[in-house]
């Protein structure tokens, strides 16, 4: 079976033209000042409208305490961890 009509690229590109990608919409943190989606809360702070939704310090804490025990049961020392963590942040 053959194709019947044909498309021209112009038509093609106008249907595609919604097709694209949008950027995301970013907001400044009116508390620290960083960059966050909009209707959500800041990772940095945690703060959303002005009012505390997560404790970001309790979360740290947790998960260096995650990251000690689990240290812990492999057999290897928290100091190379550590220093581990802050090359792959510095990179």
């Amino acid at each position: 079976m053959t194709v019947r009509m044909r498309h021209t690229k112009g038509h093609s590109a106008n249907r595609r033209s919604h097709h694209g990608l949008k950027s995301p919409r970013l907001s400044d943190c009116k508390n620290c000042g960083s960059a966050h989606l909009r209707h959500r809360m800041c990772d940095t702070c945690g703060k959303y409208k002005d009012k505390q939704v997560v404790d970001m310090m309790a979360k740290v804490e947790k998960k260096k305490e995650r990251k000690k025990t689990k240290a812990k049961a492999m057999g290897k020392e928290m100091e190379k961890v550590e220093k581990t963590d802050k090359k792959k942040k510095e990179k």
